[in-house]
């Protein structure tokens, strides 16, 4: 497969920055509200941003260095003077309003004001949270690493949940968080973002117990495919064990394979193998489309 490789050190710093974030994608975003010693409060949005730990809870964001004046940003200087904030997470309904909140505002400016979100008071935590956000997390800044001191360098603050609200419109008693209702954005590359909606999601089952066969225990013609996507050869290999004898006698018998074992070609009767595994895929008959592609080893 041929790749385009890229010395890191010999990248101008934007193009090194849409490489990054354009690649790793979509990144969920923080919407932090954070204050400063005088009681100024501030609220952003950063897509730089994650849970790294339950126990103990950890988020961690990075309000980085501006890349046009390596400036710090006030979130990140509040941090420093009042170590807490809150964590609100972002949905498809708040988008328009998050990217008022980007904005560089003045520091005697109310994001939450420009940006028409409603600051609750927070338990625990001075800085309030965003009562429009599906959930939002209280939290006590552990740590705040710098990664740099030149234009683009991350500032990691490390922050401890203490208190975890969910808004009762997806609040879900069995599963805690109905996806659904939650609907959250993701961001991208350039202006793009991406939904958690139905339509785009999807599910990826972890191999049963016990452990799948793996990759290496597929037959050859099929890592060679041009049909079988690495997904769907990964739902194969994760099937706990090669077809019986008795099952790929079986599946031989059936009139629809019949008609591709007639093919003179192998290549053929490979290429026409494959397209049905792919449709029984479709159709979540996984155990059927493990013995067609045994059918030849």
């Amino acid at each position: 497969m041929k790749t385009h490789t890229f010395n890191v050190d010999e990248i101008e710093g934007q193009m090194l920055n849409q490489l990054l974030i354009s690649a790793v994608s979509p990144r969920p975003i923080a919407l932090v509200s954070s204050i400063d010693n005088s009681g100024k409060v501030n609220l952003s949005p950063f897509s730089f941003f994650n849970i790294f730990s339950f126990n103990p809870p950890i988020l961690i964001f990075s309000p980085s260095r501006r890349s046009r004046d390596n400036t710090t940003k006030h979130t990140y200087e509040n941090v420093l003077q009042v170590p807490q904030v809150s964590i609100s997470i972002v949905n498809y309904a708040m988008g328009q309003q998050i990217a008022l909140a980007s904005n560089r505002f003045p520091k005697e400016v109310n994001e939450f004001e420009k940006a028409g979100l409603t600051p609750i008071k927070s338990n625990v935590v001075a800085p309030p949270y965003v009562g429009e956000a599906p959930v939002s997390f209280e939290c006590i800044v552990d740590q705040v690493l710098s990664l740099g001191n030149e234009a683009g360098s991350g500032n990691l603050v490390i922050s401890k949940i203490v208190r975890l609200h969910i808004n009762d419109s997806c609040y879900c008693p069995d599963n805690l968080v109905d996806l659904e209702k939650l609907d959250l954005i993701g961001r991208m590359g350039g202006s793009y973002y991406c939904s958690t909606r139905s339509e785009s999601r999807f599910e990826i089952k972890n191999p049963e117990t016990p452990i799948g066969i793996g990759f290496d225990q597929l037959p050859k013609h099929a890592l060679g495919s041009d049909v079988l996507t690495g997904n769907i050869l990964g739902k194969l290999a994760s099937m706990a064990q090669v077809p019986s004898q008795e099952s790929l006698e079986i599946c031989r018998a059936n009139p629809e394979i019949e008609i591709i074992f007639e093919q003179k070609e192998l290549e053929e009767k490979i290429n026409l193998l494959h397209h049905k595994i792919k449709d029984l895929i479709k159709k979540e008959q996984f155990e059927e489309a493990l013995c067609c592609l045994f059918l030849i080893q």
